[in-house]
């Protein structure tokens, strides 16, 4: 199959993003939710007139407030470390324990809640409700987890049109499968792409038809950078030793507008290597055509 490399790049998508990609509303409610009593225990601080004083008081208690305070300030973890203003000593503030009833241990909690600049928050009544602040907190960290669901949107894309080409999975088609875990199973000697057995390699999928083993990866790529010609590289590296492996045959399908950037190495790698696609060659068909 002679195919352009310009034509083939040229049908690359600038995302395949979801709905459920930009955030996790389920997850935020339901870490909101996890301290909402608590939350709203600490909402009584709102435009304290003697914050200090009220703050001593309500944890003595209700000590476990101290839990929320971490995602106020946009942490996930129980111990916070402040190194004071002369650079001289590292504080640890541990969140996830309770103080003893000990004058120096209020004071410290107090002092951290000052210079974080928390009671300023709270005092001058900034905010009007820790719970919908909580909840506008853990929706901006929940965007940081987009890169990791972003990850998985071209292997869930690929996957549902290896199930559409009537594998099933566990039987002929499998998900995560390290290169000890392959040479195990079908007793295929893969020491070429193992270095000898010294690196452990995991594809994406692993597809087993009568005749032939297909070592899957998947990628997609929005922007660019350094990544993506390391990429390239390696699979290029890779395609040409798996030429060497009898029943075993590399497959890559990746996209995205961020190869922009990197063409001339993902050319070569086209170039090379016989089994690379991408999402419109899913969409007519390359799977019932390639995997028989």
């Amino acid at each position: 199959m002679n195919r352009d490399f310009n034509t083939w790049l040229s049908g690359f998508r600038d995302s395949i993003a979801d709905y459920g990609y930009y955030i996790d509303f389920e997850k935020v409610h339901r870490n909101v939710n996890s301290i909402k009593v608590e939350l709203n225990i600490l909402n009584s601080l709102i435009g304290s007139k003697n914050i200090e004083t009220d703050f001593e008081n309500l944890l003595k208690k209700y000590p476990e407030v101290l839990k929320c305070i971490p995602l106020l300030l946009a942490v996930r973890a129980n111990e916070i470390y402040c190194q004071d203003e002369n650079g001289g000593h590292l504080f640890q503030f541990d969140f996830g324990k309770y103080p003893p009833n000990s004058h120096a241990y209020y004071e410290r909690y107090k002092y951290f809640m000052r210079e974080t600049g928390l009671f300023d928050l709270l005092e001058n009544h900034i905010v009007n409700n820790l719970v919908d602040y909580a909840t506008g907190v853990e929706t901006g960290l929940d965007s940081n987890g987009r890169k990791n669901r972003g990850g998985h949107l071209m292997e869930d894309l690929v996957e549902s049109f290896i199930q559409k080409s009537g594998f099933i999975k566990d039987v002929n088609y499998f998900k995560e499968m390290y290169i000890h875990q392959i040479t195990d199973k079908w007793n295929i000697d893969l020491s070429a792409i193992s270095n000898k057995g010294k690196m452990e390699k995991r594809f994406d999928f692993v597809i087993k038809t009568p005749d032939m083993i297909y070592g899957i990866e998947t990628n997609f790529y929005g922007s660019g950078g350094s990544k993506l010609n390391e990429t390239a590289r390696s699979y290029k590296t890779l395609a040409r030793e798996t030429e060497e492996i009898d029943g075993f045959t590399f497959v890559w399908f990746t996209d995205g507008k961020g190869w922009t950037s990197a063409k001339n190495n993902l050319e070569e790698t086209f170039d090379v290597m016989q089994h690379i696609y991408n999402i419109r060659d899913l969409e007519n068909g390359i799977i019932s055509e390639v995997f028989k």
